[in-house]
């Protein structure tokens, strides 16, 4: 196989970044949080700029952690303008390669395959990489870290790990590299794809790096991690088959639309059923949306003081009607949820998703009135598109608890900065 150049552009302390450039200060030097603080002081901050990251602060602290002999600005969440940087920044990977050969791995981050363009602009990889983080940030002043490896994984540990250390913020990986600098390399959760739960689940193991997983017995490691075990095998020699090419042409097989929230207070029994009604009508507009019907739906609800409950259930039908779907989960809800519950997070699932020339009823079913909430059901779509998420709502959405009004307005679970 041709060695291929790889790069993953990161920025640095994004949603951060974003508001200092938006205020004309320096994102490297200014001491600013961005948090809602509408959720009092223990909201998540969900960016620290680079400065404050320097002081100790770490990033999705919360806001009281903060220490008070910092002085700095709190920004309260802009998701549309992030995702407009964001769009910025991308148009500006399309000014030099094709959007085949570029991965969006989140809002501020993406994996470029660079290889081609190298030979046509005759350039080495650090002065190309170098040319793109300056045009970011001479453009949106928004500071970033580049990796760069002869394949997707070791570009993404350079960002996220040898990067960190040059002063250039580029860090460049090959396999032997990767071998002779990381290998004894603490703790593993600096690694891309080892959570804490793996790391303990190794440490119990008595492994602490990449080459204790990398002389560990493979069949021990297969009986302990499963078929993930080959991952680790891999990545704890710096070895990554996958391409840019395999994760565009990947089509997953399952089909499933889910959505949760944290309720803002403790509710009770019936004040849930409100916020059950609301999130399950939006997700049925993202069925029609997408032109797809359901066959199984479910729902499931965190309890005050810890634990869930929760269950599913297959539809003797095929649909997107909000009549069908709300009535069974409803149902379902009643039978597993106590009267005397409280409840701090509701979230529903519908999955079995078919195209929706699969809908059907049963012999029972009314078609009239079928046509008829299909017709409710897209001119109510057709005048959110226009006019807003908030354009239409039902009488339930404006009583003390419901919470969709403020939701359509956020991006992500967090304010968009629109009013």
């Amino acid at each position: 196989m041709e060695n291929r150049v790889y790069f993953v552009i990161d920025m640095k302390s994004f949603f951060a970044s974003c508001e200092c450039a938006m205020r004309g200060l320096d994102p490297m030097k200014a001491n600013l949080v961005v948090a809602d603080v509408s959720r009092t002081e223990k909201t998540i901050c969900l960016a620290v700029s680079v400065n404050m990251k320097k002081l100790g602060v770490k990033n999705r602290c919360r806001l009281f952690e903060v220490p008070k002999t910092i002085d700095f600005i709190i920004a309260p969440p802009q998701m549309k303008k992030y995702i407009e940087y964001a769009a910025e920044i991308y148009s500006i990977y399309l000014k030099y390669m094709s959007k085949d050969d570029i991965h969006v791995y989140s809002i501020d981050e993406c994996f470029l395959d660079v290889t081609d363009y190298l030979k046509l602009y005759k350039m080495k990889a650090k002065p190309f990489a170098k040319m793109l983080m300056n045009e970011i940030y001479e453009r949106l002043h928004i500071p970033a870290t580049c990796g760069i490896g002869s394949n997707m994984y070791l570009a993404k540990i350079a960002s996220a790990i040898t990067a960190k250390n040059s002063a250039d913020r580029i860090g460049w990986l090959t396999e032997d590299k990767f071998n002779e600098t990381l290998k004894n390399h603490r703790p593993l959760t600096d690694f891309w794809m080892i959570s804490h739960g793996i790391a303990s689940h190794l440490e119990r193991l008595h492994i602490y790096d990449m080459e204790g997983i990398s002389k560990a017995n493979p069949d021990m490691l297969y009986k302990e991690f499963g078929v993930n075990a080959e991952l680790l095998i891999d990545h704890s020699r710096g070895i990554e088959p996958t391409t840019i090419a395999d994760i565009k042409n990947y089509k997953g097989k399952g089909k499933s639309i889910s959505s949760s929230q944290i309720l803002p207070e403790p509710y009770n029994f019936s004040d849930t059923k409100i916020i059950l009604k609301e999130m399950v009508q939006n997700g049925i507009y993202e069925l029609n949306y997408r032109n797809e019907v359901c066959k199984v739906v479910g729902f499931r609800v965190r309890i005050e003081g810890g634990g869930y409950l929760g269950a599913s259930t297959k539809l003797s039908v095929a649909t997107n009607l909000y009549s069908v779907i709300s009535e069974e989960i409803e149902r379902l809800y009643d039978l597993n949820v106590p009267r005397d519950a409280l409840i701090r997070g509701f979230g529903f699932g519908f999955s079995g998703l078919l195209p929706e020339n699969y809908e059907h009823y049963d012999l029972f079913t009314d078609l009239n009135k079928v046509s008829k909430e299909h017709k409710i059901t897209n001119s109510v779509m057709k005048i959110k598109e226009k006019y807003g998420k908030n354009a239409v709502l039902k009488g339930i959405d404006y009583t003390d608890k419901a919470t969709i009004r403020e939701r359509n307005k956020m991006i992500g679970g967090h304010k968009s900065g629109e009013k």
